[in-house]
């Protein structure tokens, strides 16, 4: 098992220049979704998203309020916990998709034990996508898909995230990735594995080599959970720019919404450098309740690696994570 993200590539990042020049796909995106009734908008940074509930279920969806979940890469599971003040819901780990065991581990057995619900973000590393639809890897799945059934508890499996992003997984080939996500997932449903709950999580940005996240989308049939990942990088590079936690998730939201399924932030994190770290994370449960309804999962991804992602980067970081660990609706 690799629970060590370090081996990743850099995630994409928020460029000012970029931003420009996507403007008018945002807003292409958000009057399609305008024509549904459900929201109506004209740039990522003024999204009329209704304040009223909206009405979602699935499974691992609670009935108020919305997950909070962690990556532990910050210290140990009880350090951490003690420095939050309380127990997340949601544990992310990390494995190879080849490599690794990523239903019988000893963390998700851990996990279980504990009452947290595993987000298993499964990373085909060195992975020919046309192997998997060919059917190289099915005896492994259907391993995998057997324990999981025999583990008798739901938990999220999140393969091949930010697959529009410096992943690239499949080779930035939206036909492939979708054929092997569905390869995956029909292996699994087979062999009755129906507790598993596939999260599809493209990146929050569309990296320069890629089709849109959503040409990656495999099917309404074959996701559970919509999510996104996404950072505000600051502003220690000259070309970035300072986002709010609406600003991140602003451009692929609608989307998203448009699919009425439930939505989890499977990455999240915010740098020190160009504005308030505190201000961010208290700003988080009002956009989730005022703007994001459909956002019922977030993890935050708690190391120090591109960025000072940390919860205990300063005093004032930590005092407001606290404070949203504390808050009513993360704790349905």
């Amino acid at each position: 098992m690799n629970n060590d993200p370090g081996h990743r590539p850099p995630r994409s990042r928020r460029v000012v220049t970029v931003l420009a020049a996507g403007l008018g796909l945002v807003a292409a995106a958000a009057v399609a979704v305008t024509q549904t009734n459900a929201f109506g908008s004209t740039t990522p940074h003024v999204i009329d998203i209704p304040t009223a509930k909206v009405a979602v279920s699935g499974p691992l969806v609670p009935a108020q309020g919305a997950l909070l979940g962690h990556y532990y890469g910050n210290g140990t599971i009880a350090q951490t916990d003690r420095r939050i003040g309380r127990k997340p819901a949601v544990h992310l780990t990390y494995y190879d998709f080849a490599g690794d065991d990523w239903i019988k581990s000893q963390v998700n057995t851990s996990d279980f034990a504990d009452g947290r619900i595993p987000l298993v973000n499964v990373e085909p590393n060195d992975v020919d996508f046309n192997d998997i639809i060919g059917g190289r890897y099915d005896t492994m799945l259907t391993r995998r898909a057997d324990d999981a059934k025999a583990l008798g508890r739901q938990f999220f499996v999140d393969f091949a995230a930010e697959m529009n992003g410096d992943e690239g997984w499949g080779g930035h080939d939206p036909a492939r990735y979708v054929a092997a996500w569905r390869h995956i997932h029909d292996i699994f449903a087979a062999r009755g594995a129906t507790n598993v709950v596939w999260v599809w999580c493209p990146n929050n940005e569309d990296s320069p080599d890629s089709p849109p996240a959503m040409n990656y989308y495999p099917g309404d049939a074959y996701v559970d959970w919509t999510g996104i990942d996404g950072y505000n990088w600051g502003t220690s590079d000259r070309d970035f720019e300072w986002q709010s936690f609406r600003d991140v998730f602003a451009r692929l939201y609608p989307q998203l919404a448009a699919k009425n399924k439930p939505i989890i932030i499977g990455e999240m994190a915010s740098d020190e450098v160009g504005g308030s770290k505190a201000a961010w994370i208290d700003d988080i449960v009002p956009t989730m309740t005022g703007a994001y309804p459909l956002i019922r999962a977030i993890v935050w991804f708690d190391v120090k690696k591109e960025r000072r992602w940390q919860i205990n980067s300063s005093d004032a970081a930590l005092a407001a994570y606290q404070r949203l660990a504390r808050n009513p609706y993360l704790n349905p």
